[in-house]
Order: C-alpha cells, then structure tokens, then sequence
C-alpha cells in the first residue's frame, strides 16, 4: 500500500509499557519502523473508583508526559515529541511556558504542544483548578505562554486570571513562535480553538464515520473564526479505538485524515513491539 498517511504512536507513556525499560525499546523502535511522531496523554488523578466519563482504571500508570517526553528525546533523534494532551487549566501558565521551552530546546525543536480543556471534574477539584471557565482559561493562559516565548524582554502580560510584567523567560523556544499547537477536543470550541490558535486538530477514539463529521465541524468553524496565515492548513490527526486495519486506514485517508496515531500498547513488551510493527506496515 502506498503512503496516504502519517503515522504516529500514541499512549506508551501509560499501561504495561509505561517503564524505562520498555520506552528504552520502543521509542528507537518507533522511529526505525518510520512513525513520525510519539504523542503522550495525562491525567493527573483519576476518580476511584472508575465512573463515567473517566477513560481509564484508577490504577492505571500513567507516567506525567513532561517527565517521560524528554526521555524519549534522548532515546531518538527524528521523530516528533507530541502531547495528546497536556489538560491546559490544570496548570501553573508560567511554569508550563518554561517546561515546554524547555523540552523543544532539548529535544532540538522536536515537540509539538497537544492541549485540551479537559473533562474530568474530580480531577480539577483535587488539583484545585476551577471547572466551570476551563474554556476562557485555557486560551487566557496560551496568551500568556505565548508572550513569554515570544515578547521581547522585559515581557508583560495582563489578563483577568494571569498578570505579571518586568521579567524574562529564557531559553526561548527553538521554534519560531513557539512548538506547533495541536488542539485536541470534539465539541464546538474545540473546533473554533483548532482553526484559530492550532497547526493540527487531534480526535481520540474517532471512528472514519465521527471523523468525517468533524471535520465538516472544522469546516463550519473555519466560517466562524479568522486562521491566522502563519498557521498555515490545519492538520487532522486521529486515534481509533482499536487496532489498524487496512481498511481502516483507507476509510481514514478517504475523510481526509493526515495522520492516524495509534495505541499500540499490550499487556506485555513483546505483544507491544508485534502490534507497532504490523501497524506501521499498513501505512
């Protein structure tokens, strides 16, 4: 089969496969077999015991991505560093503008910055982040990311939830303007987020049939909201909900998905290793 689309991994960061041991295997796996990039999810908590809409056991290990991405970092030296996602209103705006600086200049401009709003109350409520304005707050505290990698010093920024002026930020992201913004999410803001802020749209568990549907949602949003020319056309990148197929991959390619980022991960390494290599073939 001819190359239709990228290919990424997504998820190996959690679950059985989420030690040094196994991450020292697969990331140079991932990059040998050609997937172009290595995305890592987060929850901080997860209610317990599991209710809806929490999408994992309470007991599943899930390594923090800004701890487990630079290890990948170190571990190849091509392939893309994502996050999908990093929960935005959960965090300190400032000391996240410095992590994320940070791992684009050791990973040698490698990482692309996946963001949500999030979803799960439990988890704003033991973290102490406010619910209800997730929204508003994750675009207010991207403003304030965005002028700490990019404003010349001395750098200011006054919003109704994030102020400060008379500081620097160093070092400065490799990337001009910041790593590429990947806007994860499936409802109406989200979209709205993606066209105007994001270089990529990213679905989670999206079947080709919901794909197809969302990005005519993008569609309608590009109608909505101006894209800046700077972020030029807006990736979609998808994550199915179970094993790569052919098929599959063609119904992706025919809605129009640039890259397909899958879960690969078993309940051992080599039941791992056996499902990246079988997806990444089939692209």
């Amino acid at each position: 089969m001819g190359i239709r689309v990228k290919i990424g991994v997504f998820g190996l960061n959690s679950g059985a496969v989420h030690g040094a041991e196994s991450v020292s295997v697969l990331a140079p796996l991932a990059e040998q077999l050609g997937y172009d990039s290595w995305w890592a999810g987060e929850h901080v908590v997860l209610p317990s015991p599991q209710v809806p809409p929490s999408p994992a056991r309470p007991e599943t290990p899930m390594v923090d991505p800004l701890v487990h991405l630079p290890f990948v970092a170190a571990l190849t030296k091509t392939i893309a560093l994502a996050t999908g996602i990093i929960i935005i209103p959960q965090r300190n705006p400032v000391v996240l503008a410095k992590q994320v600086a940070s791992l684009d200049v050791m990973s040698a401009g490698r990482f692309w910055f996946g963001i949500g709003v999030g979803y799960l109350e439990p988890e704003f409520r033991a973290i102490g982040a406010p619910f209800d304005d997730r929204g508003p707050r994750t675009d207010e505290y991207l403003d304030a990311m965005h002028a700490l990698w990019t404003q010349p010093a001395p750098i200011a920024f006054n919003g109704p939830r994030v102020q400060f002026s008379g500081v620097d930020a160093n070092p400065r992201p490799i990337q001009e303007g910041g790593p590429r913004i990947i806007v994860g999410g499936h409802a109406a803001p989200a979209f709205r987020r993606a066209v105007a802020r994001g270089h990529q749209w990213y679905g989670f568990f999206r079947s080709p049939e919901q794909v197809a549907k969302d990005l005519a949602a993008l569609r309608t949003a590009a109608g909505q909201v101006d894209r800046p020319a700077h972020l030029g056309r807006l990736e979609t990148s998808v994550t199915p909900s179970g094993p790569l197929t052919a098929e599959l991959v063609e119904a992706y390619a025919a809605a129009g998905v640039d890259r397909i980022v899958t879960m690969p991960g078993g309940k051992t390494l080599q039941a791992t290793i056996d499902r990246m290599t079988a997806e990444a073939a089939l692209v």
